[in-house]
């Protein structure tokens, strides 16, 4: 996971608000290696540690409503790149099309099985596909939709400098989220000029203070905040 050279990066992330915290991660090229080296070992641990669970979400899930046992939505990671995030499905099958991309609590698109998994927060299990692949990182920003990565500011770009991550500070702070948009008349636009500036202001600061000790931290917190 070493940084690409600045001249390297795409056009629209090298401006002087990407800069710092660029130049604050290129110190780290040690520590981004190691964190990439345990996103493969310790996904390869919980992906045999977690097939039963697996199979047994895949068949609730199929014998529960008609669709894929994977949601495979588009979202962007590091360096912009686009990718099909690991969910496992808990609405009814193309959920996005008859709605908003955001999710509210009393949602009428989750389906049985769904509401027992995401209150398990089961759904995200996925995802350690997405990291071993390298798509994702166990800590760092949530990855957005495109719809709302192109309504970033300069300063939010930054955080694309990484992988995107299964957990961050933002998660745990936001964990309630779909509680918070429950009352909003457009969800979407409530999302990005509420919700979105406050989860990102985490997520820089996180980038400021990154290191492993840090991130061991976060998942843990993570953890405590599921159970």
């Amino acid at each position: 996971m070493m940084l690409r050279r600045w001249e390297d990066l795409p056009q629209e992330m090298r401006t002087e608000e990407v800069r710092p915290y660029y130049d604050l991660l290129r110190k780290k090229q040690g520590s981004l290696l190691c964190k990439r080296l345990f996103d493969i070992l310790a996904s390869l641990v919980l992906l045999v540690l977690l097939s039963p669970v697996f199979l047994v979400l895949a068949i609730a899930i199929k014998l529960d409503s008609h669709g894929p046992v994977f949601y495979r939505q588009v979202r962007v990671t590091q360096y912009g790149r686009e990718f099909r995030i690991f969910k496992f499905r808990t609405m009814v099958q193309n959920a996005d099309r008859i709605g908003s991309q955001v999710t509210v609590s009393g949602d009428s698109r989750i389906t049985r099985v769904g509401k027992v998994i995401r209150s398990c927060r089961l759904d995200e299990i996925g995802q350690l596909l997405n990291v071993l692949g390298g798509s994702m990182s166990f800590v760092g920003t949530r990855p957005e939709v495109p719809k709302y990565v192109a309504r970033y500011t300069p300063e939010m770009v930054a955080t694309l400098l990484l992988p995107a991550g299964v957990t961050s500070e933002a998660s745990i702070r936001y964990k309630d989220e779909a509680e918070l948009l429950d009352k909003a008349e457009d969800v979407d636009e409530t999302y990005v000029r509420q919700v979105l500036p406050g989860k990102m202001a985490y997520n820089l600061a996180s980038i400021r203070r990154f290191g492993l000790g840090q991130e061991l931290l976060t998942m843990l917190r993570t953890v405590k905040a599921v159970l």
